[in-house]
C-alpha cells in the first residue's frame, strides 16, 4: 500500500510539472510556432516579389539568383532567432554558439569561403557573364553558369568543366566575348623563287573578297620574315567576334587553293640524304 502511495505521489508532482510547464510554455510554443509559419510564408512572398521586379530590371540572372538567396538566409536567421528568444531561450548564449560553431566552420571550410568569396567578386564585378567565352585556367569554352561556388564551362567539344571561382577571381581570366570586334592574326609562307609581288596581291584580293572582313580598321598585308626556307607573309584583318573560327579557317584552305592555282609554293620541311658508297680494296 505505501508503495502505490508513494508511485501515485510521485506521478502527481510529474503532471503537475508537466502542467505547470504546459501552462507557462505552451502559449509561448504556440505563438513561436505561429510566427515560424506565417513568417516562413511571407519570407517567401518577399523573395518572389523581389524576383519579379529584378526580372523587369537589367541585373543580370547570375547576380539575381545570388542577391535572391542572400537575402532570402539573411531574413530567415532573424526569423529563427526571433522565435528562439519567444520561447525562451537566452539570445547572448545563443549568439556566443552561433559564433563559435561559425569559427568552427569558417576554419574547417576555408577553400570553400574562399570560392564563395571568388563568386561574390565575379558577380559584383562581372569580368565575364553567362553566354561569353573566356579562357582561364587552362581550359577555354562557353559559359553555361555561373554559381555562388563555381563557374561552369562548355567546351567546344562539348565538354563540361566546372572551375572554382576562388581560382577565377585571383587569376588571369581573358574574355573572347567583351568585344563586338576582334582581330584574326595569320601567317603564310612562299618559297624565296616565287613572285612576291603576285603572291602579296592574291592575299589581299582573297582578304577583299570576304564580306565577313570589316573595312575598317584596314586590314593589313606584309612581309614579316625572311626565314629559313620561306618569306612569310602575316595577314592580319578585323571581323566580328562570332565570325573569327570560321574566317581563321576558310582562309587557311583558300590562299592554299589560290597558290596552286597561281603556282605559287607553300615550302614544307624538306631533308636531303646523300649516300656515299666506299669500295673496299680486298687485297689491301
Amino acid at each position: 500500500m505505501n508503495d502505490i502511495s508513494k508511485l501515485t505521489g510521485e506521478y502527481d508532482k510529474y503532471y503537475d510539472m508537466i502542467f505547470d510547464m504546459a501552462i507557462g510554455y505552451g502559449p509561448k510554443l504556440i505563438l513561436a510556432i505561429l510566427t515560424l509559419i506565417i513568417g516562413l510564408w511571407l519570407i517567401s512572398l518577399l523573395t518572389k516579389s523581389l524576383a519579379m521586379r529584378m526580372e523587369t530590371g537589367l541585373i543580370d540572372i547570375s547576380l539575381r539568383k545570388f542577391i535572391l538567396s542572400l537575402i532570402g538566409i539573411t531574413i530567415k536567421v532573424l526569423l529563427f532567432i526571433s522565435v528562439a528568444s519567444m520561447i525562451g531561450i537566452q539570445m547572448t548564449s545563443f549568439i556566443a554558439i552561433l559564433g563559435a560553431a561559425t569559427l568552427a566552420i569558417g576554419l574547417a571550410l576555408q577553400g570553400s569561403l574562399a570560392n564563395f568569396a571568388g563568386g561574390v567578386l565575379i558577380l559584383l564585378f562581372k569580368p565575364y557573364k553567362i553566354g561569353d567565352s573566356i579562357e582561364a585556367q587552362g581550359f577555354s569554352g562557353k559559359v553555361s553558369d555561373i554559381q555562388i561556388f563555381n563557374t561552369v564551362l562548355k567546351t567546344g567539344d562539348n565538354k563540361t568543366v566546372i572551375i572554382p571561382n576562388g581560382n577565377l577571381s585571383n587569376h588571369n581570366i581573358t574574355n573572347y566575348s567583351t568585344e563586338e570586334t576582334r582581330r584574326v592574326d595569320m601567317v603564310f609562307g612562299i618559297g624565296y623563287s616565287d613572285d612576291l609581288r603576285k603572291a602579296k596581291d592574291l592575299l589581299n584580293k582573297i582578304v577583299m573578297e570576304d564580306s565577313r572582313v570589316l573595312k575598317d580598321p584596314a586590314h593589313l598585308v606584309a612581309v614579316s620574315e625572311l626565314a629559313d626556307s620561306s618569306v612569310n607573309f602575316v595577314v592580319r584583318v578585323w571581323c566580328k567576334s562570332s565570325d573569327y573560327s570560321n574566317i581563321f579557317f576558310d582562309m587557311q584552305e583558300k590562299v592554299k587553293l589560290e597558290f596552286d592555282k597561281n603556282g605559287i609554293s607553300i615550302p614544307f620541311p624538306q631533308r636531303d640524304i646523300h649516300l656515299f658508297q666506299e669500295s673496299v680494296n680486298s687485297g689491301k
